[in-house]
């Protein structure tokens, strides 16, 4: 059974309804990524950098919008965005075609010259792949570095696992490590 990545995407979308601002046809790229809802929880990421501490990012409180909400800058609340449900969705997205890449934009508009790459270099094997964009979704964006243990982008999945990023792909592909992964996977 196939499995469709748009509705995964539909089904990585947060839990709690938000409302986003509007775009309007024309907007500039920096309106419409102003659109996409982001937390106002009241918090502040700090800490081990991209990941946080062991994949969990460290929040701080900074100015709660709610003055029952006020709370000293020591105290810390730990924050997850790979929920059971995400996980559930993510182990369907990259085990529904054999080569799934995480990117950001698409195969066809890659907005990032790494991305870019790894598209190039599947393309030039003639491989099919699926691409999903992780700048239309912050909660999706944010759960795949968790279920990779990855902090960045793009992601390449071959078979259902992990392969690796930019730098990992481009070497495997120069000493014909990817080609014999590929190969192995689409003959499976």
């Amino acid at each position: 059974m196939a499995y469709s990545l748009s509705a995964a995407m539909a089904a990585a979308a947060p839990m709690q309804p938000m409302k986003p601002k509007r775009v309007f046809a024309g907007a500039s790229p920096t309106a419409a990524a102003a659109a996409i809802p982001s937390s106002s929880s009241g918090f502040r990421r700090i800490g081990g950098g991209v990941g946080g501490v062991g994949g969990v990012s460290l929040l701080a409180a900074s100015r709660p919008r709610h003055p029952l909400l006020r709370s000293t800058a020591s105290s810390f609340r730990c924050f997850s965005a790979l929920s059971p449900e995400m996980k559930t969705t993510l182990d369907k997205v990259v085990t529904s075609q054999k080569v799934v890449l995480f990117m950001k934009g698409t195969k066809d508009f890659p907005q990032c010259g790494f991305s870019n790459t790894v598209v190039q270099i599947l393309k030039s094997l003639n491989v099919p792949f699926e691409t999903l964009n992780i700048l239309e979704n912050e909660v999706l964006r944010q759960g795949l570095k968790e279920y990779s243990s990855w902090p960045t982008f793009p992601q390449l999945y071959i078979d259902g696992e992990f392969f690796g990023g930019c730098d990992i792909t481009v070497e495997a592909y120069k000493n014909g490590q990817l080609q014999e992964v590929l190969e192995k996977a689409l003959c499976s």
